[in-house]
């Protein structure tokens, strides 16, 4: 047992949920609105606090603040690491010493990222709640450790990976629960010259800007958010803003991303859908997607046109995703035609692409 897992004779029980915030009105409403959705929930106004009560009841899933008294939430979260492996979302500020505080926290074994906002608390939460439930359960599905696969797996009944003539100009990449971190695997080995990458990881605004940052400092390729009219160039990675939609377009021999507002699509904004079917209808052939670790199906839609349009497509292998719900809903919808365990997709997206792969994934 990996410590994440529910424990035998508790499969019949609801999903638990220990809130963890110094903030009375947070955890009223988060109480509120976890139970509405048939969670369990208990809650701590401080780690020492929630440490007590961990002793007494293990729950499923925390959400943790990261700024309390007593102990700060990346203290408790290196403890709970060590000693009590339990899925973490993070329930953090939108301010940018909070962004990066959260990305560490990601960086040490947190799950996933919902913001709060310093002002405006409740009514944010509130109008959030599919977010937080989604965060919460995913968490709860999360494998909880990666075990890299040795080599890239041929789906049963796909077509063999076409030959492609020269290289593809784009590379595509979506993600969410966990996937933050397979992103950093990815980007840190990227050769300087590689195709241009264009992503979507679902996350907060304020969150993008920070994750590019700390991503750039890493990377021998440019890493930034995107903005509308970015190029997408050899040696550039764009991640789309949080709470903002990212879509590929044609300009002239070249490509350049387009970000804009608008309703949810498949219950997210970033979306994966969007982009791949941007990147399917301007870069066609001309491109590789890939689909990472996440809960629920954005992308699958996306990626099948990618496929249709006869884009080269993978998805990350099940035993090294956090969360297989998102390369799962691709698989099962046909539009895969690889699926490769995470220490190998720098290799095969740029053997898809046509071009060198050099660096820790070579």
């Amino acid at each position: 047992m990996t410590g994440l897992e529910r424990r035998p004779g508790r499969s019949r029980e609801p999903l638990s949920v220990l809130v963890v915030d110094d903030s009375a009105v947070v955890r009223q409403i988060l109480k509120r609105i976890l139970a509405a959705n048939g969670i369990r929930v208990t809650s701590a106004p401080d780690p020492i606090i929630a440490m007590q009560k961990i002793a007494g009841s293990r729950p499923d899933v925390i959400v943790l603040d990261l700024e309390m008294p007593r102990m700060d939430g990346l203290t408790f979260l290196r403890r709970l690491a060590a000693s009590e492996p339990i899925p973490v979302v993070v329930c953090s500020s939108f301010a940018a010493r909070g962004s990066e505080t959260a990305l560490t926290a990601l960086e040490q074994g947190a799950l996933d990222i919902v913001a709060k906002p310093r002002v405006g608390v409740k009514s944010f939460l509130e109008e959030s709640a599919t977010l937080i439930v989604d965060a919460v359960r995913a968490a709860h599905e999360s494998r909880g450790r990666r075990r890299a696969g040795r080599a890239p797996l041929r789906l049963p009944g796909a077509r063999p990976a076409r030959p492609r003539a020269g290289r593809a100009g784009v590379l595509a990449i979506g993600a969410s629960t966990g996937g933050t971190e397979a992103l950093r695997e990815i980007v840190e080995v990227l050769p300087p010259d590689a195709p241009g990458l264009v992503v979507v990881q679902h996350m907060p605004a304020g969150f993008t800007r920070a994750l590019a940052e700390r991503l750039n400092r890493s990377a021998e390729v440019e890493v930034r958010e995107a903005e509308s009219g970015d190029e997408v160039r050899n040696g550039r990675v764009l991640i789309a803003p949080g709470d903002r939609h990212m879509r590929l377009e044609r300009t002239g021999a070249g490509y350049a991303v387009d970000v804009f507002g608008g309703p949810l699509v498949s219950r997210h904004r970033p979306s994966v859908d969007v982009l791949f079917n941007s990147v399917a209808q301007a870069a066609g052939s001309d491109a590789v997607g890939a689909i990472l670790t996440g809960m629920g199906d954005d992308g699958a839609r996306g990626l099948l046109e990618m496929r249709r349009a006869g884009a080269g497509t993978l998805a990350q292998s099940e035993d090294s995703c956090v969360v297989f719900g998102m390369p799962k809903a691709a698989i099962e919808r046909g539009a895969v035609d690889e699926v490769v365990p995470l220490d190998r997709l720098v290799e095969r997206l740029l053997a898809r692409a046509g071009a060198p792969a050099r660096g820790r994934s070579a």
